[in-house]
């Protein structure tokens, strides 16, 4: 209908111009005035219109919370949702009438600017990625008003949409992440390529969430979230000052962390895993191609926290298994290491060289079943591993042939 009504507009003004035989610069001169003086007008009308929808789409928020049994929970889902739609129609409308109008006509502040490039980034995905598309606009329209809401002086509509933006907000991310889960999990997809893209977007998405939502759940004292709270404030170090590889590993790790107590759902147990896998992945060739000796040892001490959070955090909690014998496995692991968590409090360094032990040997039988070489990881493993007097060299050379023969290293 849009498209229709402007390729009316500029038919009629063509046509006119055609009758009149008039100037055109001259015309266009007072059609760009007139734009401009009308444009407040239109800001205006969109202005009210929002405002009568906002406040619907609250009450009707409002109602459908209620825990009556007098209220038909359905009828009020039905209301909640056509106000919804109405109100976002609002919006969208307010885009294209004001906000396109503005940068079109050089009158747009920067804010206004980066918010019509950051619709046309969303719109862009209408043709190729439909789903994630319908969730996305969703977000940016309310984003866009919460931000004008924001600035304005009216506590109590800040505090009474808030709720209702938090409880949306929440729906759309975990709609989001449920796409991206759906993709990880296509097996048919046999592009590294494409699979890496989804692994970046997931985290993203996981930060994005944690900085503009669950920021406002904390600061209302949200009594749900007091178990994630440690891992939260690990978080926030994060987010200060240039990180690095090692720095965004670690982010993510905690990022997945946190989704496994948040999003139990929308990302489960399997994309999870895969998740977890690929940040492994990045960790192990971090260590093997950092050649300068603190960095290394650094990177090999994330590496170690990441596979003790892959198998605390998540293997831990698994149920269904590809095979017995992965199962049986992990048993064996599980309890070495719940046997080793004993030492802790009697004897804190043997129990941390008793579990690095486990968790290269653990390691290393992985690295033999991945496409990757980690040639250079496993002799570094091993030399770890004679530090701990876990493995033994076993010198025995000679000459043969007039060439130096050495045995390789023997655990």
């Amino acid at each position: 209908m849009k498209k229709l009504y402007f390729e009316g507009m500029i038919e009629m003004e063509e046509r006119s111009l055609r009758i009149t035989g008039a100037d055109k610069t001259f015309f266009n001169k007072i059609t760009s005035t007139l734009t401009r003086l009308l444009i407040p007008t239109q800001i205006g009308i969109n202005g009210m219109i929002i405002s009568i929808k906002r406040n619907n789409v609250m009450k009707a928020f409002e109602n459908y919370q209620l825990q009556n049994e007098d209220y038909d929970k359905e009828e009020l889902e039905k209301k909640y949702d056509n106000a919804y739609e109405a109100y976002l129609a609002s919006l969208d409308k307010y885009v294209m009438d004001s906000i396109y109008k503005k940068v079109k006509n050089g009158t747009a502040s920067e804010f206004e600017k980066n918010a019509l490039s950051k619709y046309y980034e969303v719109t862009s995905l209408k043709e190729s990625e439909y789903i994630e598309y319908k969730y996305r606009k969703q977000k940016y329209l309310i984003e866009l008003d919460y931000e004008g809401i924001k600035i304005g002086d009216k506590e109590k509509l800040k505090e009474r949409y808030q709720l209702f933006y938090i409880s949306k907000m929440d729906a759309l991310y975990k709609s989001i992440l449920k796409n991206y889960s759906i993709k990880v999990a296509d097996t048919t997809n046999q592009y590294d390529s494409a699979r890496e893209w989804i692994y970046i977007k997931i985290f993203h998405t996981l930060e994005e969430y944690i900085q503009n939502i669950l920021t406002l759940k904390i600061n209302n004292d949200d009594e749900t979230l007091k178990d994630i709270m440690m891992e939260y404030e690990k978080y926030e170090s994060y987010t200060v000052g240039k990180l690095d590889t090692r720095d965004n590993i670690e982010k993510n790790m905690i990022l997945l962390g946190i989704s496994r107590k948040l999003f139990t759902h929308s990302l489960p147990l399997i994309v999870a895993e895969q998740c977890y896998e690929k940040l492994l992945k990045d960790a192990r060739v971090l260590v093997q191609d950092t050649k300068i000796t603190t960095k290394r040892e650094k990177a090999y001490s994330m590496l170690i926290n990441l596979i003790e959070d892959y198998n605390v955090k998540l293997l831990s909690t698994k149920v269904y298994w590809s095979t017995s014998k992965e199962r049986e496995n992990y048993k064996k692991f599980w309890n070495k290491y719940k046997e080793i968590s004993n030492l802790k409090e009697t004897d804190f360094i043997e129990y941390i060289r008793q579990k690095e032990i486990l968790f290269i040997k653990d390691d290393m039988k992985k690295l033999d079943k991945e496409k990757t070489d980690y040639t250079k990881l496993l002799k570094y493993y091993k030399r770890k591993l004679v530090d701990y007097g876990a493995m033994r060299v076993i010198k025995n050379s000679w000459i043969s042939q007039g060439k130096y023969i050495k045995v390789k290293e023997v655990a």
